[in-house]
């Protein structure tokens, strides 16, 4: 496909695109003709992806039981594909598409934050381990599994590194050329993302359940059991006796949660970048000003004391919780580890919920401007803030509904019911707070007042009635005129100038406090249940509610939802600290 093809109404593009070029690649100025979105083209690429997600979702979803004659390699066959074309667009986007001339007239400064991009590759790095780790257990015993099961993991790897690459330098792309081609591209990148991560959990959740169902019964009776209707992978099949092997699986179990989000992570800048084809921006309107992230500079360091102490604290109760719940059959400890669990998870939701409340105080006092300019990844931010929200709010109102119903009522079900009150207002509080950071205007550095405030803040002891009375008032006959290219200052902003800027100062502070706290709070809150710490698996009062078939694929629909929240919370709230 040649570099000059476009969309239909091309005539209408390539007369854009020239004005373009005339104007040093400044935008149009009348909206209608600054995005030429093809309603057509976006249509066959949604189609194209719900598609591909209902096969991928029905092969994995059928490959979790035993009955259905569908087995895990075929699942992987399916992934694998997928994951080749994906990989052949991008090489395609990179060297052809990208290449061509006015392909790319504009970049999205919103899409891919630097922060998000970082966050991205720490998932890939522990993605790669992962794949490595799997690499190595099939290898253990590949003459007893098909080969698909070696190749997937070699291919995923490949995939890893080529998507991180691609959306590492090309997040903020606004593509130009080859419209229908690359909405397809990207839309087959999400779905092949979102069926990686499909895949992921429903293999940590068979595993977690056939791990959970090895200490209750010998291994006898567990292959029984995989023979008559639970589903087993191949390599279930096989002997993984040797040292190394047990390491390798027990390894890239443990990596799981980190590939789940890398997926996840992926999906969500492809789709922004799918958002953002064909699209003009007006650099004028759309601009935001450079912020430098500093850490530790205009801080009063208790938010990150206060957040670290947390999390110290929850690495404690998980390391606790997996040895006396996970590796201990002695009910005696399995109740102190959740009590220990409940009342550490109780303290830190609170604490946050109340955190969550005073920063949204605070913006109602802070007299910054509203950002009401089009952004699809404030949209998308928004968006799956709101929607990963559902999934805990499932779990605690099924919780709820439990212990409310269920008799007899102890400490643990107490507990337990104070938690899920919580965790809803937690997550409640949570987004409007985010949400209001997002749509705050940065705060903005008033180089024109610079030169008439240097003289004033350069004084031991300024009187301000005196400044007051020195400075003519709003006359005109009094007032002189202002230089040319300078902006007059009215006496009442100068007068205020000397006073506003430390309670400002203060309220960002605080802002940046809350924020630091509770990003440190959301990644402890990240790390536990994506690690073991499972609750809703362990207590005994929804299982006996909803029975052994139903809570269980509860909370493995919900709970991914959950963690993936948390993660998303970091990285809003991370934006929303450098913005403060």
């Amino acid at each position: 496909m040649g570099c000059g093809q476009k969309d239909d109404k091309a005539s209408l593009a390539s007369s854009q695109i020239a004005s373009f070029s005339h104007q040093s690649h400044q935008p149009p100025s009348t909206p209608a003709s600054k995005e030429v979105w093809k309603k057509g083209g976006r249509m066959f690429s949604i189609l194209l992806a719900v598609h591909l997600a209902l096969l991928a979702c029905t092969l994995v979803s059928s490959g979790a039981f035993e009955k259905i004659a569908v087995h895990d390699y075929d699942v992987f066959f399916l992934l694998t594909v997928m994951m080749l074309i994906v990989i052949v667009w991008i090489i395609f986007y990179l060297i052809g598409t990208s290449r061509c001339p006015d392909a790319i007239l504009c970049k999205d400064s919103h899409a891919g934050p630097v922060w998000l991009r970082g966050g991205l590759i720490l998932f890939a790095i522990f993605s790669l381990v992962m794949d490595v780790f799997k690499i190595g257990y099939y290898s253990s015993f590949y003459s007893c599994l098909s080969a698909i099961k070696i190749i997937y993991p070699i291919v995923q790897a490949i995939f890893v590194v080529v998507q991180t690459y691609f959306l590492w330098i090309s997040a903020k792309d606004c593509i130009h050329v080859h419209l229908n081609v690359t909405r397809c591209g990207l839309m087959l990148t999400l779905t092949t993302n979102l069926a990686v991560w499909m895949s992921a959990v429903t293999d940590e959740s068979v595993h977690k359940a056939h791990s959970k169902l090895k200490k209750n019964v010998t291994e006898e009776i567990f292959r029984w059991l995989l023979k008559v209707g639970m589903r087993s992978s191949s390599a279930e099949e096989c002997n993984c006796n040797s040292q190394i092997c047990q390491i390798f699986k027990n390894g890239y179990f443990w990596l799981y949660p980190f590939n789940i989000e890398y997926s996840l992570f992926a999906s969500a800048m492809v789709y922004v970048m799918w958002k953002n084809v064909g699209r003009f921006i007006d650099h004028h309107s759309h601009h935001i000003p450079r912020l430098k992230f500093r850490l530790f500079r205009r801080t009063f360091f208790v938010g990150i004391v206060l957040g670290l102490i947390i999390l110290a604290s929850g690495l404690g109760v998980l390391v606790l919780y997996e040895v006396q719940v996970n590796s201990s059959t002695e009910s005696s400890k399995k109740s102190q580890a959740l009590t220990m669990y409940y009342i550490f998870n109780i303290v830190c939701l609170g604490l946050m919920s109340l955190v969550c409340i005073g920063g949204s105080v605070i913006y109602r006092l802070d007299k910054r401007d509203m950002d009401r300019h089009k952004n699809p990844t404030r949209t998308l931010d928004v968006a799956l803030l709101m929607g990963a929200a559902l999934g805990q709010y499932a779990i605690s109102y099924y919780s709820i509904v439990a212990i409310v119903a269920s008799t007899p009522r102890d400490t643990i079900s107490a507990l337990n019911l104070t938690y899920a009150l919580l965790m809803i207002a937690q997550h409640t509080f949570q987004n409007i707070f985010i949400i209001e950071g997002l749509h705050r205007q940065p705060p903005k550095e008033d180089h024109k007042r610079d030169s008439h405030q240097k003289d004033l803040y350069g004084l031991t002891f300024v009187n301000v009635n005196a400044v007051s009375l020195r400075v003519p008032y709003s006359d005109s006959t009094l007032t002189p005129s202002p230089a040319p290219g300078t902006e007059a200052i009215h006496p009442s902003d100068l007068v205020r100038s000397l006073t506003v800027p430390k309670k400002m100062n203060w309220r960002r502070k605080l802002l940046r406090e809350i924020s630091m706290f509770l990003l440190l709070s959301n990644i402890i809150l990240w790390i536990m249940p994506a690690f073991g710490a499972r609750p809703q698996f362990d207590n005994d009062t929804e299982l006996n509610f909803y029975g052994d078939s139903m809570w269980p694929a509860i909370v493995d629909i919900c709970l991914p939802f959950g963690i993936f929240y948390r993660m998303h919370a970091v990285a809003s709230l991370l934006e929303v600290y450098i913005m403060s």
